[in-house]
């Protein structure tokens, strides 16, 4: 029996690390390639090209947390580190003398527009407007630049993911400090600057109402297993639970699980401090993402951690707790 030759882009993450435990546990030969301890790094035109060619699947995930304050540095590596890689990937698919029958990409589900009103689908979600979805769709137009014909490209729009380690880490901490309450939406002042880069946020949603997509991490992984015995599945493909909640109730099921019983609200004013403070931005916490896996249903993928509660408690808790409502 032939064993699996699978290369995975930019492992380091939370991601990206389960992936390649994962592939290895199935005694795949797992290449990674990245900036630091990896069989190839970027720029090594050389090296990348030689672990894609004949490589069973290529997996990319590569790119700058966005978890930072968007200075013009930090938007031009935020966009760099995705484009380029995805550029070079492209021309060692292109090159290959066997190319990689799957090649699966990161993309985000912040491509969407806030949206409180209805979920969006692959078919019908409208695409957004500001830097992070100049990113995303920048992001994408390198993906699918140009035809590929020995190889189906998979551009996964993904959730918040919900994991040890990632967005849940810093929730996690506010709420065991007493501060879980819900992340309130409000009018604030802005600069010029900010709005000619798309980086403000602007009021959207009161009373922490905002929807909250979210993935479990397993989920992740086991979605990228789904799409490889699917070759109906190509283009974008929504990597969310199919049951999103709010901020309120994702924030109340935290605390539940951890135990707390109180939760202090953050006031968008609050917020602005502390995530200036963080060196991050509100628009994680206040854009409202609503995004419904309609191409992953259809095809018949069935979630491991379909819901929040159940899904909160596989992280964070051992205790058993019975499964507590979302009520909204």
């Amino acid at each position: 029996m032939t064993t699996e030759r699978i290369v995975v882009a930019g492992a380091s993450g939370f991601i990206g690390r389960r992936l390649v435990e994962s592939f290895q546990a199935d005694g795949a030969t797992v290449s990674v390639i990245g900036r630091g301890a990896a069989d190839a790094r970027w720029g090594d035109h050389t090296g990348i090209a030689r672990l894609v060619d004949g490589a069973d699947l290529l997996v990319n995930l590569a790119g700058k947390s966005v978890n930072c304050r968007y200075t013009p540095s930090n938007r031009a590596e935020i966009l760099r580190s995705r484009v380029d890689t995805t550029t070079e990937l492209a021309r060692a698919v292109r090159a290959a003398a066997s190319p990689p029958p799957l090649w699966i990409n990161s993309s985000t589900a912040t491509i969407y527009r806030h949206a409180d009103d209805r979920p969006m689908t692959e078919a019908d979600g409208e695409i957004g407007s500001g830097f992070s979805v100049d990113v995303a769709t920048a992001w994408e137009q390198a993906f699918f630049a140009d035809e590929l014909p020995g190889t189906r490209r998979v551009a996964l729009r993904i959730a918040i993911v919900l994991g040890d380690g990632g967005a849940l880490t810093p929730l996690r901490w506010l709420a065991r400090l007493g501060l879980g309450g819900p992340q309130l939406d409000g009018h604030w002042p802005t600069s010029r600057s900010r709005r000619a880069a798309g980086t403000d946020h602007r009021f959207g949603t009161p009373g922490g109402r905002q929807r909250f997509s979210w993935i479990h991490l397993d989920d992740v992984v086991g979605i990228v297993r789904f799409l490889r015995g699917h070759p109906e599945l190509d283009g974008v493909v929504n990597v969310t639970s199919p049951n999103p909640t709010d901020n309120r109730g994702f924030m109340r099921t935290v605390r539940y699980v951890l135990g707390m019983p109180l939760g202090l609200p953050a006031p968008r004013w609050l917020l602005e401090i502390g995530m200036s403070v963080l060196r991050t931005e509100s628009e994680l916490v206040l854009k409202s993402r609503w995004a419904m896996p309609e191409r992953l249903l259809q095809a018949g993928y069935r979630f491991e951690h379909p819901t929040l509660d159940p899904a909160l408690r596989d992280i964070l808790s051992d205790r058993g707790l019975p499964a507590h409502p979302e009520n909204s």
